[in-house]
């Protein structure tokens, strides 16, 4: 699936989300049980037919794994970004970068002024359209670099 799709699909899910927890104002708590119920009873619903057509299922969902080097590399970079992040947020509040302590202020203050405003879901959602947007947009464009004269690099 290339970037398009997954465009596509990641905005797909996130509107099924919003719809979910802001216009139906449930929590995630809730959309999670609900998906997990959904998938649940269509499993048992597709076993049950697949047992009385006499269809064998050549994959078993029980034996499905990630592999080791898969696992350490999404706690890897799950641990880089909060690392990332504290290591911001640290000097700023020691004060020795005056500029990124102003910049951090002003952030958290437009978000709380935000959030004041807008439920968190409905900033979460825009927030996700943009991505969305973005990735489209460099899909459609494609991923050419120039360099000073205009010139495209490989």
């Amino acid at each position: 699936m290339g970037e398009m799709g997954k465009a596509i699909g990641l905005l797909l899910s996130g509107t099924l989300v919003y719809h979910h927890c802001a216009n139906r104002n449930a929590t995630l708590l809730s959309l999670l049980s609900d998906v997990l119920i959904v998938l649940l009873s269509s499993l048992a619903i597709l076993g049950l037919l697949f047992r009385h057509l006499n269809v064998s299922v050549p994959v078993d969902p029980l034996e499905w794994q990630i592999s080791q080097d898969t696992a350490c590399n999404i706690v890897a970079r799950l641990a880089n970004t909060v690392g990332a992040a504290e290591s911001v947020l640290r000097v700023a509040a020691t004060g020795h970068d005056k500029r990124l302590f102003v910049k951090v202020v002003i952030c958290l203050y437009f978000l709380a002024a935000l959030g004041r405003i807008i439920s968190g879901v409905t900033i979460a959602y825009a927030g996700l359209c943009l991505f969305c947007l973005s990735m489209l947009f460099q899909s459609s464009t494609g991923n050419t670099v120039l360099n000073r004269n205009g010139e495209i690099l490989d």
